[in-house]
């Protein structure tokens, strides 16, 4: 097959062996498990530098402790860091789900919003985290961009951009927007299994023949 003469041929083809290897929404694609909006974006917070393994293994603790927002905006500060702890971060991390939480209540009546502007204006949750809530829970257009993301996405040739807002943006122009939650899922997915950061195995990767990183044999 004729390798793509242009980014947006590049990005068809990227998304087509990835949507094939990694069959799925973003729903079927979420390792984060969760029951509503709520415990998923309390568990995406609580995701920031931690495996979702973890996360998965704190959070039925927490959701039996405070199983609303409005639980969770009247927890005990200590009591809190001390079920998040395993996730790092505790401390922080315990201070932005409850400020979550209290936004939840004052201002959405307990309720997570679907509105991107809305996400992010609640404690501790950047771009990145309401992306996932969007696509993943709401079926919104909402593409998170994550290291696996940033990484995939340069070496594969489809942005030269660092920051993860102008690589969002980058990508939304080539990604069509009911498929954009999937495609970061699946670009981590290959992160992890394929093109892994310290030794990518280009040898067993489908996308090898168009990817501009891989060096000629």
């Amino acid at each position: 097959m004729a390798k793509p003469r242009s980014v947006k041929g590049r990005a068809a083809r990227v998304q087509k062996w990835l949507s094939d290897a990694y069959p799925g929404s973003a729903r079927d694609l979420c390792a984060l498990k969760y029951r509503n909006p709520y415990e998923l974006l309390a568990a995406t917070i609580l995701s920031a530098q931690c495996t979702d393994e973890m996360v998965n293994k704190v959070t039925p603790n927490l959701f039996s402790r405070y199983p609303t927002a409005a639980d969770l905006a009247h927890a005990k500060p200590l009591e809190l860091e001390e079920i998040v702890h395993a996730t790092g971060f505790f401390r922080s991390k315990a201070k932005n789900l409850m400020g979550m939480a209290s936004a939840l209540e004052d201002r959405f009546s307990g309720e997570v919003p679907s509105d991107l502007a809305d996400l992010v204006s609640l404690p501790g949750v950047g771009r990145k985290t309401a992306n996932v809530v969007r696509s993943v829970v709401f079926n919104e257009p909402g593409l998170p961009v994550d290291t696996h993301v940033s990484r995939l996405s340069n070496r594969l040739g489809l942005t030269t951009e660092t920051d993860p807002v102008k690589i969002e943006h980058e990508l939304n122009a080539l990604v069509p927007p009911e498929d954009r939650g999937a495609f970061s899922l699946r670009l981590i997915l290959h992160g992890r299994a394929v093109c892994v950061a310290r030794k990518p195995r280009c040898r067993d990767c489908g996308l090898a023949d168009i990817c501009p990183a891989v060096e000629p044999a």
